[in-house]
């Protein structure tokens, strides 16, 4: 049974001051709850699930401390929720504190200038955890990592990859030794280059691409030839083949 309160509580965290405030966000569905509660750098609060979840789910019921799981009616959970059709579990996460960055060397990473599309956002924390890259820099107008629909397109990619939001262009002059990347109509078609082991592949907004001062400031300007029409590329397709080629 859920109460006025926590409903009110949960239903708070659907909007960034309060995750932002009390550093907690939300995540749903049984994959990616079972990722989460998998993950070293990623704590669970409470956990609210059907009495059909927590049957096939007995293991995590019998490793939850008491008052962590919490069963749920059908009804209730669709009070909470934030999708339009609930999926049988949600959980309530505190959101994880990492050491400061200090060097990017030695490791693949993506930088993202301004994509705020949350799908977008989502999506390329979920290929940037596929291809191995450790960090993703996002610019500070970038969509935010624990807005729920952010959360749940990374499938638990969340708690494998590190996301720092930051001034680009400063960070890009502290960190001059590091290969970059930048993905360009008029750059050089990504399959003429060798294999990659250090390096941070920037991105750029869904509409307009990356700004002109960090372009500049790139080591490497990358394209994806085409064969078609099409303007342009999706920015977490484009990140996709990108990473393929050059890991």
């Amino acid at each position: 049974m859920i109460t006025k309160s926590e409903v009110k509580y949960i239903q708070s965290l659907g909007h960034k001051k309060f995750r932002d405030e009390l550093k907690q966000f939300t995540a749903e569905g049984p994959k990616i709850i079972i990722e989460l509660l998998n993950s070293p750098s990623i704590l669970l609060k409470a956990l609210y699930a059907t009495e059909e979840w927590w049957n096939v789910n007995k293991d995590v019921y019998e490793s939850l401390a008491p008052g962590m799981a919490i069963e749920i009616k059908e009804y209730e959970l669709e009070k909470i929720s934030a999708l339009s059709t609930p999926n049988q579990v949600m959980g309530i996460f505190h959101q994880p504190i990492y050491d400061k960055v200090t060097s990017f060397n030695n490791c693949i990473s993506l930088m993202l200038d301004g994509i705020q599309d949350p799908g977008n956002m989502g999506t390329i924390i979920r290929i940037a955890d596929w291809f191995g890259a450790e960090y993703i820099i996002a610019s500070e107008e970038s969509a935010e990592i624990y807005n729920p629909k952010v959360v749940q397109a990374t499938m638990g990619s969340i708690g494998r990859v590190q996301v720092i939001y930051d001034d680009l262009l400063r960070l890009i002059k502290a960190i001059p030794a590091v290969p970059i990347y930048a993905a360009s109509l008029e750059g050089k078609d990504i399959t003429e280059y060798k294999k990659i082991t250090e390096g941070i592949i920037l991105i750029g907004n869904e509409s307009k691409g990356i700004q002109v001062p960090l372009l500049q400031s790139a080591t490497h300007q990358v394209t994806i030839s085409k064969r078609g029409k099409a303007e342009s590329l999706n920015a977490a397709v484009a990140a996709g083949i990108i990473l393929s080629h050059l890991v």
